[in-house]
This record gives structure tokens, C-alpha cells and sequence, in this order.
């Protein structure tokens, strides 16, 4: 089999090439988001007899709770009608309920950084600047009031404010098209295979 396919690896080639280019133009049909990225610093309060591990991962799950509650309503709500912290909020506006939630999920993503307290907190929006009002906006109400979620033996602070990107992260045109290529690759083994004893005989 790979004698075969390594003999026909110009087609197989070809059929990367192919799918890349249209994995490419199909990207083009998306809108372009820019990223800006954050860091919080997550801490459990000192309590007596608690060793320093323990509180690490106390406090890396204090940090999944509030990357998740970062996705609710009440969350994006405390962004929206935020006064210190200006971003265009017109883009959530005239979305439904439902929408609205899908939008917030898929523009706000946060993580924890296994084996410590930091989390990462990264916005999108449609240019660079935008990107980094909103991470801005995010960041400093969950390091100011996100306690309100994880209770008051825990302190949130900033350790990296948002930097956004210089190119659009999303759609990621060089990931679609090294998928292209891979997909297009592995239809193309199939193809030869399935067909190589009528075609190449």
C-alpha cells in the first residue's frame, strides 16, 4: 500500500494542493477577528496549616469556576453595562437571546494555565483595537468583582494586561489550509487505493 502510494504521490500532492486552495477561499467568506490576550492571577487567601500545592490547585479551581461563569449572562451583563471600560457593545445588541449567549461564548474564552493560578483571558473582535477595549473591559471585572462568584478568601489580580494581535486570528487561514492539504491527502490515499486496480492497471 505505501509502495502504491509513495508511486503515485504526485496525485496524492495534487489533491492536497487542491483542497488547501479551496480550504483557503473559504475562509475568505468568513469575518476576520482580531485577538487581544490577558492574564489574571488567581489566589486562595493564606489559611493556617494549608500547604503551597494545595492552595495552587485550590486556586486552579477557583479558576475553572470562573472561566465558566465568565460565560453567563450575568457575567457578559456586568461587561455590558460597565462605564469605566469603553468597547463597542453594538454587535451583541440586536441578536437574540440566544445568540447573543452563542456569540459571548465564541468572543470571550478563558482557560487556566495547569499547575498554577493563571488564567488566560482572550477576546475577539474586529479589529485590533476593539479586541483590546473588550479584553480590557473583561479582565477588570472579573479581577474586580469576580470574588462575587468565588467568595471573599480569594483575591483576583491582573499580571498581564491585553495585547492584541497584529493579524487576524479567526478563521486562521494557515490552519485551514494545512487542514486542506492533510484532508486532501487522505481522500486522495483513499481514492488510489479504492481505485488503483482499475485505474493504474
Amino acid at each position: 500500500m505505501f509502495k502504491l502510494l509513495w508511486k503515485r504521490r504526485r496525485l496524492l500532492i495534487i489533491w492536497g494542493v487542491v483542497l488547501g486552495v479551496v480550504f483557503a477561499g473559504l475562509s475568505l467568506f468568513f469575518p476576520r477577528q482580531y485577538s487581544a490576550d490577558s492574564q489574571v492571577l488567581i489566589l486562595s487567601r493564606d489559611r493556617l496549616g494549608v500547604d503551597p500545592y494545595t492552595q495552587a490547585k485550590s486556586a486552579e479551581r477557583l479558576g475553572e469556576n470562573l472561566a465558566q461563569v465568565m460565560k453567563t449572562s450575568d457575567f457578559f451583563n456586568k461587561v455590558m453595562n460597565t462605564k469605566s471600560y469603553l468597547f463597542d457593545k453594538s454587535q451583541w445588541t440586536d441578536l437574540s437571546e440566544r445568540n447573543k449567549r452563542k456569540k459571548w461564548t465564541k468572543d470571550v474564552v478563558a482557560s487556566m494555565v495547569y499547575g498554577t493560578g493563571l488564567m488566560n483571558i482572550r477576546a475577539y473582535s474586529y479589529n485590533p483595537e476593539e479586541a483590546k477595549n473588550l479584553s480590557n473591559a473583561v479582565t477588570q471585572i472579573a479581577a474586580a468583582q469576580g470574588w462575587e462568584y468565588l467568595g471573599n478568601d480569594v483575591a483576583i489580580k491582573v499580571v498581564s494586561s491585553p495585547l492584541s494581535s497584529r493579524f487576524p486570528a479567526r478563521p486562521n487561514v494557515i490552519v485551514n489550509i494545512l487542514a486542506g492539504l492533510i484532508l486532501g491527502m487522505l481522500i486522495g490515499s483513499y481514492w488510489i487505493i479504492k481505485y488503483s486496480k482499475h485505474l493504474f492497471s
